[in-house]
C-alpha cells in the first residue's frame, strides 16, 4: 500500500530557501496542487481557453462544457441533488458572504437569534455580526469546554425556539476538532432554524454527504482541497437557493434588460454574474478525482496516524502547550500549540529557517483566542502528503528554540 504522496506535488520537491528541504505544514491554510491539476489547469489555457456561456463557437462551448461538468462533478462529490444546487464562488468566505448578506438580511427580523460558536473563523462571524446589526438580531455564541469542544449541553441549552440560523464550522481551524454537527443539524431543524456549514477545514480531510447531513447551506475553498486559489462553493437546498436575490449584477445573470428594470435567471447562473472561473473549475475537478482515486478511508487512515505521532511527539515536550485535547478520529492534524516563554512568530521565523512552514497569529480566530486566554499560537497543519519524518524535522526544530531564543533548558 502507499505510503508516500509526496511525490505528486511538485513544489514539495523544491528546496528552501536556505537549501533546507521544505516541510510544508500549513495545509489548513492552503494545500500544495498535484501534478495532475497542474496539468488540468495548463491543458485549459492551451486547448480549451475561452469565455464560458456567451459563444456560438466551438471554443466556447468546450469551455461552457467543462465549466458545467465540474459543477456536476461538485455535486456527485458532495452528494447534492442537483448541480442547480452549486454555486461557484471565490472561495468560502464569498459563500459564507452570500448566504449572511442575502439570505440572512432577508429572512431575520428583529429579535431573531443567529447562533455561531466562539470557534468561528472571522469569515463565519463578521457577517453575521453585520446581519444582526443591520436587522435588530441578536447574536449568540456556542462555548467550547476546556478541551476544545462543543459538548450536547451547550448545544441543547442555546439552540432555542428564537434561533433561526445556525452557522458553525465543521472543523475547527485552530484546533482541529471535529464539531457534532449531526446534532447541531437536528437540533437546528427541530427548533425551525437552518444550519450553514462551514466545510473549509472538514471537506479536505472527510467526506460529506449534504443529503444525508441534512444541511441547508454547506460552503468550502478550492484551495483547501488541492485545487487553484480564487474558485470556492455553496452549496443551497433548492428551495432556499430559489428564493435569494442575486449579490453580483451583471453579465450572464440577467433574463432580460430594460432601461429601468432586470429580470434575472434562475438556478446558480443568478450568483455568478460575470466572466466565470472556469480554469478554477477545471482545477477543483481535477482535484476531486486526484482525492477520490486515493480515497477518504485511506487518507483519514494516513492523516490520522501523522497526528497521533505529531501529538506524541509534542506532547512529550515539557515546555510546549497543546491546545485542543481531543484524539483519534474527533480531530484532524491541525495541531495548535505554544513553547513557553516564546512568542508564536518567533518561533514561526526560527523554524523557517530549517526549513520547516507553519502559521503563527490568531488564526483569524480572535474571539477564539481571548476565549483560549492566548494571544496568539503556533499552527502545524498537517494532510496526507506530509511524513513522519516531517514531523520529526518540526519536533528537532522545536527543540531549538529555547536555545536560541536564550531560554535555557526545561
Amino acid at each position: 500500500m502507499r505510503t508516500n504522496y509526496s511525490d505528486d506535488f511538485p513544489l514539495l520537491k523544491n528546496s528552501w530557501e536556505n537549501g533546507k528541504r521544505l516541510v510544508y505544514l500549513d495545509n489548513a491554510a492552503t494545500t500544495q496542487k498535484p501534478a495532475q491539476v497542474i496539468e488540468a489547469v495548463r491543458k485549459y489555457y492551451e486547448h480549451y481557453n475561452a469565455n464560458p456561456h456567451r459563444g456560438a463557437y466551438p471554443l466556447s462551448e468546450k469551455a461552457t462544457e467543462l465549466y458545467e461538468t465540474a459543477r456536476e462533478r461538485v455535486a456527485g462529490f458532495i452528494g447534492a441533488g442537483s448541480p442547480e444546487e452549486i454555486v461557484f464562488t471565490k472561495g468560502t468566505t464569498e459563500s459564507l458572504n452570500l448566504v449572511a448578506g442575502i439570505y440572512g438580511m432577508d429572512i431575520l427580523q428583529e429579535g431573531d437569534e443567529i447562533l455561531i460558536s466562539i470557534a468561528e473563523h472571522h469569515s463565519n462571524l463578521i457577517p453575521w455580526q453585520a446581519v444582526a446589526k443591520a436587522k435588530g438580531a441578536r447574536l449568540r455564541y456556542l462555548y467550547t469546554d476546556e478541551n476544545g469542544k462543543l459538548t450536547q449541553e451547550e448545544i441543547a441549552a442555546n439552540i432555542t425556539s428564537q434561533t433561526r440560523i445556525v452557522a458553525v464550522a465543521q472543523v475547527s481551524n485552530v484546533l482541529g476538532i471535529v464539531n457534532p454537527i449531526g446534532e447541531i443539524i437536528k437540533k437546528a431543524h427541530e427548533a425551525g432554524a437552518v444550519v450553514v456549514l462551514d466545510a473549509a477545514q472538514g471537506i479536505p480531510h472527510m467526506q460529506v454527504d449534504v443529503q444525508a447531513l441534512d444541511v441547508d447551506f454547506l460552503a468550502f475553498s478550492g484551495h483547501k482541497l488541492y485545487a487553484p486559489m480564487g474558485i470556492g462553493v455553496l452549496y443551497a437546498k433548492k428551495e432556499h437557493l430559489s428564493k435569494m436575490r442575486p449579490l453580483l449584477f451583471g453579465g450572464g445573470m440577467v433574463d432580460d434588460v430594460s432601461e429601468q428594470t432586470a429580470t434575472f435567471t434562475d438556478g446558480p447562473a443568478k450568483f455568478e454574474g460575470g466572466t466565470q472561473n472556469v480554469e478554477g473549475a477545471v482545477g477543483l475537478h481535477s482535484a476531486i478525482d486526484y482525492l477520490e482515486n486515493i480515497g477518504y478511508e485511506r487518507i483519514g487512515e494516513v492523516e490520522n496516524e501523522l497526528t497521533q505521532y505529531a501529538l506524541a511527539r509534542l506532547n512529550s515536550m515539557p515546555y510546549v502547550t497543546v491546545y485542543g485535547r481531543e484524539s483519534g478520529h474527533n480531530r484532524t492534524g491541525v495541531i495548535s500549540f505554544n513553547i513557553d516563554g516564546a512568542h508564536p512568530h518567533d518561533v514561526s521565523t526560527i523554524l523557517s529557517a530549517d526549513g520547516v512552514a507553519i502559521r503563527s497569529g490568531h488564526h483569524c480566530a480572535h474571539p477564539l483566542m481571548r476565549h483560549m486566554g492566548v494571544n496568539a499560537t503556533c499552527r502545524a497543519s498537517l494532510c496526507f502528503y506530509n511524513t513522519k519524518e516531517d514531523i520529526d524535522v518540526l519536533a528537532g526544530s522545536i527543540c531549538k528554540v529555547r536555545e536560541v531564543l536564550k531560554l535555557g533548558a526545561k
